[in-house]
């Protein structure tokens, strides 16, 4: 049997273990809420930028401080840029996380004349941006390769994937509430090619822009 001494010590130890684990979560909850989140790449509309597989942290603080719940900025450090990728929570069904390229931030004005992009009447290029299909589609049928003009309203951005000819992003949908942008990708930290079962090791650590 345990004398009481020993068992006052078992208890004293386990109840340090427990303040340890539950203060551990506490301070994972809080980086992952306010400071940085990890996000997996399930999709190819940002080819080559980011492959299906790629894992990423993204930067949640440098835009500053939200509410959790309301997703309103209680502190305002900077906004989104043009050429910025951004993650956020998808206009038409919130419970899904998108990610793309900035393209235009409030008040620019949004053109998309067979396959260029032209913001404020000057062509902007994008230099991991990709075609993979010569086709050209009237903008009278879908938005993919003519557009506009349009101009982005306040509080909104204007959004693309670098795989432009594969990516369902503003073009279709129009326009993403800051309110509802998560954060900026700026690292890979893990790049898996589930084709061939094989880590990208050159991937890994890259910074992303």
């Amino acid at each position: 049997m345990l004398s009481s001494r020993q068992e006052s010590q078992r208890k004293s130890t386990l109840r340090e273990t427990i303040e340890a684990v539950f203060i551990a979560l506490i301070v994972a909850l809080f980086i992952r809420t306010f400071v940085v989140q990890a996000f997996k790449i399930p999709s190819g509309s940002m080819i080559p930028t980011l492959l299906i597989g790629d894992h990423i942290l993204v930067s949640k603080f440098v835009y500053g401080i939200k509410n959790p719940i309301t997703r309103k900025t209680l502190i305002s450090i900077s906004e989104p840029e043009r050429n910025d990728v951004i993650v956020f929570k998808y206009p038409v069904n919130p419970n899904q996380d998108f990610i793309k390229r900035v393209i235009g931030v409030a008040g620019d004005r949004i053109e998309i004349r067979d396959k260029h992009v032209y913001v404020n009447g000057k062509f902007f290029e994008v230099e991991n941006a990709i075609h993979l299909d010569s086709k050209i589609i009237s903008g009278d049928l879908q938005p993919r390769d003519n557009l506009g003009p349009i101009t982005v309203p306040e509080n909104s951005l204007f959004v693309m994937g670098d795989n432009r000819d594969n990516s369902h992003d503003s073009r279709f949908w129009k326009f993403v509430d800051l309110d509802a942008v998560k954060g900026k990708a700026f690292i890979m930290y893990w790049s898996w090619n589930r084709e061939n079962f094989s880590v990208r090791w050159n991937r890994i650590g890259d910074i992303i822009h």
